[in-house]
């Protein structure tokens, strides 16, 4: 979003600071301006290398070299002016910067100070740098996911950086912002992507203490342990996803596939191996698009399994508008939606430092020229 434009969206009104980086801070961000929040990002000098471009959208960037005491005086200018600051730097980083917690409530009390790393800020491994496979390997989630016999399969950056990291991060935030318009008052949000992973497995933790689940890969109720919860190849070699977990819409997967009934028993479980056989037979009969269209529009919980360049145009996705047209670029809408203040997509991702001078005058810091003429902050 440019100077002078309004956003639309809850957090309408909320100023955001964001350190700039890489991963789930910039996800954070992204949220946040979908939602209405007029997020500023601090980028560095030089900081034109690895981007995820489609997590920029919606937001400023100015160039500030926080090295330099005037560069870190408009940095702590701006955190003097938002509600919200996020970084993803180590812990202590910023503190040496003269950019920690501290520094900036001694402007702004209220300041609300989200800060996201993989091991959290404080434990033997927090100085120690990671990537989101290894955050979800010591949680228990990478070995949960796999199937039986075989080694553990990544589920992307999903359940790490962007499930248990920004998502996290962005509901503390929105808990503490909450809390801090009654305190006058702010506090540091530390969201540990290892914390978020190992939230997100609560319910297999409690099923594991419960005895309903197996600490083995591919031997459980979803975990494709089931032959009625699985994908399986079609005659085209694409793939349909089955989920039919409760009775009733077992028994409608069961007549759609066309199996004899007598013979798909699946309290069975000694009989799950020729029940699994029977259904991966029946699924080589047809297509994976001919299967989606007998499906379509059943209570039996089946589903086409569609690329990421398919997926925009299935028929529940194109009517929901799940997915938006972006500068170009087609990408997953904002979500949740909102009744009465819907977000949105503020605007395309921007060039690193297109909106220096604008947004500096805008939040009232002082002596822009300056900054710019000595190359402590940078235009575009």
């Amino acid at each position: 979003m440019g100077p002078g434009q309004q956003s639309s969206g809850p957090l309408h009104g909320v100023r955001v600071v964001e350190l700039g980086g890489i991963g789930p801070v910039p996800f954070a961000g992204m949220m946040l301006a979908d939602l209405g929040a007029e997020v500023v990002r601090i980028d560095r000098p030089g900081s034109d290398g690895l981007r995820l471009v489609a997590l920029e959208r919606g937001r400023r960037s100015v160039v500030l070299d926080l090295r330099r005491p005037e560069g870190l005086a408009a940095a702590l200018q701006l955190a003097a002016r938002a509600d919200v600051l996020i970084e993803g730097f180590r812990p202590g980083v910023t503190e040496r910067l003269g950019l920690g917690p501290q520094d900036c409530w001694q402007r702004n009390a209220a300041l609300v100070y989200g800060r996201m790393t993989g091991w959290g800020q404080d434990g033997p491994w927090a100085q120690t740098a990671g990537h989101d496979i290894g955050y979800i390997a010591v949680t228990g989630a990478l070995h949960a996911i796999g199937r039986a016999g075989g080694p553990p399969q990544v589920p992307l950056n999903v359940v790490g950086d962007f499930g248990g990291g920004a998502m996290y991060l962005v509901t503390g935030v929105l808990a503490a912002l909450v809390e801090a318009r009654g305190s006058g008052r702010g506090q540091v949000v530390d969201a540990a992507i290892v914390d978020g992973a190992a939230s997100l497995m609560t319910a297999m933790y409690g099923m594991l203490d419960a005895g309903a689940w197996c600490d083995e890969r591919g031997v459980n109720l979803l975990d494709t342990g089931t032959p009625y919860y699985d994908v399986y190849k079609t005659a085209d070699g694409g793939h349909m996803a089955v989920g039919a977990l409760e009775p009733k819409f077992y028994a409608e997967f069961v007549s759609l596939l066309g199996l004899d009934p007598s013979l798909a028993d699946r309290d069975d479980q000694a009989g799950w191996p020729a029940l699994r056989e029977r259904i991966a037979s029946a699924f080589q009969r047809r297509t994976r698009d001919e299967w989606a269209a007998i499906f379509d529009g059943s209570d039996a919980c089946v589903a086409p399994v569609l690329s990421m360049t398919e997926a925009p145009s299935h028929p529940q996705l194109a009517a929901r508008g799940t997915f938006v047209d972006v500068d170009g670029t087609t990408v997953p809408a904002p979500a949740p939606r909102f009744s009465r203040t819907p977000s949105a997509v503020q605007g395309p991702p921007v060039s690193v430092g297109e909106h220096t001078r604008a947004t500096l005058t805008e939040w009232g810091v002082s002596g822009v020229d300056s900054l710019l003429e000595s190359g402590i902050a940078l235009q575009r």
